[in-house]
């Protein structure tokens, strides 16, 4: 059933790149929810697989001297949605990642493997790319930083050379201190199922709880890659959230987007749905954050 030619374990990160090195075919496997997939179907003839499973290393959620939220690259939904960190400062994200799967695939499934696999549909990335995430990588060189909007590339392909791990996400507190966000996902399921196209969004009001001091608003299967609006954060920027100016960032979000046709939904449909969503993540957000929104 799963046409493994080799699997090599790596204890530590080094160990990780130097069988990287020598085998340049290999794949990087951590939870595995994903590229067991993809060898089943065949996409992945003898495959040669370097598992980073006991790199603990890079696993876990902690709170940095500075207020950077650091999640780990190997932490899985599960540990995402458990943490207090999480929960106490980000609860959007622990809503998004609640969304993944079945609980079996939140228990084995990683963070770093959902923004890694560069798919447009992955219930974090939204989320991520509204709270400006940047992923920390670790190579021959040590340690780079790529925002998370410039570490997508195009459709399952993301800024990772063969010889790199990911080694974690990390969320600057002054993208997360005073925000409030709100995530919704359509599916033709509940449960077990891709998004057939998300949002989320990542909101802060002024001292009257009705002008918007900052937005950001970011979307799942509305391009190749997972993408943010920005001329609609923009448009939003020192405007009172009333009926009529949130229609028109909802039009003017749509303009940033680029939903296609496939067998899934139709692209006249994830438009449709992209704008009610876009409306209703901006409500909700302001709800959280007590404010008051003009009819």
């Amino acid at each position: 059933m799963y046409d493994i030619k080799a699997l090599y374990e790596a204890n530590t990160k080094d160990e990780a790149i130097e069988l990287l090195k020598e085998h340049p075919n290999a794949k990087i496997i951590a939870g595995g929810s994903d590229i067991l997939l993809d060898i089943r179907d065949g996409k992945l003839e003898d495959a040669e697989l370097v598992s980073i499973q006991k790199l603990d290393e890079i696993r876990g959620i902690s709170l940095e001297e500075d207020g950077t939220i650091r999640i780990g690259s190997m932490s899985s939904f599960t540990d995402v949605y458990r943490s207090e960190i999480i929960r106490g400062n980000l609860i959007v994200l622990a809503e998004a990642v609640r969304q993944v799967g079945s609980q079996q695939i939140r228990n084995i499934g990683t963070i770093g493997g959902n923004t890694c696999n560069g798919i447009t549909s992955a219930d974090s990335a939204a989320t991520l790319l509204a709270h400006n995430a940047i992923v920390e990588i670790y190579g021959e060189e040590g340690y780079r930083y790529v925002p998370l909007k410039d570490f997508y590339i195009k459709a399952k392909k993301v800024d990772l050379d063969h010889n790199e791990i990911q080694t974690a996400i990390l969320i600057k507190k002054e993208d997360y201190e005073g925000y409030e966000g709100s995530y919704y996902k359509y599916a033709s399921r509940k449960a077990l199922d891709i998004a057939t196209v998300s949002c989320s969004i990542n909101l802060k009001l002024e001292d009257d709880k009705k002008t918007i001091k900052d937005l950001r608003i970011a979307y799942g299967v509305a391009g190749p890659v997972p993408l943010r609006a920005e001329n609609a954060e923009k448009f939003m920027k020192g405007k009172i959230a009333d009926k009529k100016t949130v229609e028109e960032f909802a039009d003017t979000a749509m303009n940033d987007l680029h939903p296609r046709d496939s067998w899934r939904a139709s692209k006249e449909f994830r438009v449709h749905m992209m704008y009610e969503m876009t409306k209703r993540t901006l409500q909700r957000a302001m709800e959280r954050l007590d404010g008051y929104y003009e009819q």
